[in-house]
């Protein structure tokens, strides 16, 4: 594996720059976002190699509990963050948390346990990255579904009050944009796996073949990542916007715009 040095790291990072330099004609608050963001991950990436390098050398079920919770919490406040409209309150962070915590974990622990079979089930070789893969994606899912129901709630809300009116259940009232919302959190992962391994190569496998796995090996642990993302994502988008209609009406079937913040 050829070794890169902060150099090679600094040229790509004038990438970033550039384009925010460029930016500033276009969009000017584009620029600061852009070189905030190039920051984070320089910052972000180089802690938690940091912490890989001594979580891998302990394998604590302890410490890969700890890393998987604070991964948790900051994606639910990352979901939270991407929301134009979101619930007032503890619901705000508590729904996105509680629908990454029911799809990615899960599915992590029934890839752990069932589909790889390693030994102990929390190596953090393995655990750690899959979890990771699990909850930034249904993190993006569960962001554009729920900014998608606040909003469209907000916009259709007269709407909705007719068919309240007229007799329609809550969950009646809100169908057309529940399917609509469903759609929106997998476009992502749809178009993923439509283009994979024509129109791009997935982020795993490449990483693999660049460290200089056999490729079939790699294309393998990719379909199943592939995989193992799309039930996250899923089960995830699903449970977000179950819950988050729920809170939308009250338990007399009023709708409860009042909860969202403006």
């Amino acid at each position: 594996m050829i070794e890169l040095s902060s150099v090679d790291l600094g040229l790509a990072a004038l990438l970033v720059v550039a384009l925010a330099l460029t930016s500033l004609r276009v969009y000017p608050g584009m620029a600061s976002q852009l070189l905030i963001a190039g920051l984070r991950t320089l910052i972000q990436l180089t802690l938690i190699g940091l912490v890989l390098k001594s979580l891998f050398e302990s394998a604590s079920l302890l410490w890969v509990a700890l890393l998987s919770l604070i991964m948790l919490a900051v994606a639910g406040r990352e979901v939270m963050a991407r929301q134009h409209r979101r619930f007032a309150g503890v619901w705000g962070y508590g729904l996105g948390v509680v629908s990454m915590f029911i799809s990615s974990f899960t599915i992590a622990l029934f890839a752990l346990f069932v589909v790889v079979g390693n030994e102990p089930w929390y190596q953090p070789q393995y655990a750690i990255p899959l979890l990771g893969m699990l909850l930034g994606n249904t993190m993006n899912g569960i962001a554009l579904a729920l900014d998608r129901l606040t909003q469209s709630a907000w916009e259709q809300r007269d709407v909705i009050e007719a068919r309240l009116m007229l007799g329609y259940s809550s969950q009646e009232a809100v169908s057309d944009i529940r399917q609509h919302v469903f759609r929106s959190g997998l476009i992502p992962i749809i178009n993923a796996m439509a283009a994979a391994g024509i129109v791009s190569l997935p982020g795993m496998m490449t990483g693999q073949i660049l460290a200089g796995a056999e490729p079939v090996e790699a294309v393998k642990y990719q379909i199943m990542i592939m995989f193992l993302i799309t039930g996250g994502a899923g089960f995830g988008t699903l449970a977000a916007v179950h819950l988050g209609v729920k809170r939308l009406f009250d338990d007399r079937e009023r709708l409860r715009l009042d909860r969202l913040k403006r």
